[in-house]
């Protein structure tokens, strides 16, 4: 079951890449653009180190407020999700 898991969650990352890498060049050729609502929608369901990626190598959405906190907010409420997850029990 993991290996499926690692296998879904690589291929949104790679989609999430494509998307925000797509965005940037509707953005510079002035064509119709990626919500934000849909590149934040990939991020949520896994595709959040993809989109500090795009963000990096494309150098694209680092200053659009409020995008910004939204990505920075969905990244910390899945960090503390895996801490949970990974911690054990407190005991009774």
């Amino acid at each position: 079951m993991l290996p499926l898991a690692l296998l879904a969650l690589a291929l949104v990352n790679l989609v999430t890449l494509l998307v925000w890498r797509h965005d940037k060049a509707s953005a510079i050729a002035g064509r119709r653009r990626v919500r934000e609502s849909d590149l934040l929608t990939l991020a949520l369901i896994g595709g959040t180190p993809a989109a500090f990626l795009g963000r990096h190598l494309f150098r694209h959405k680092t200053r659009k407020q409020p995008f910004s906190t939204h990505l920075m907010l969905v990244a910390v409420i899945q960090a503390g999700a895996i801490i949970g997850l990974l911690m054990p029990p407190l005991p009774a």
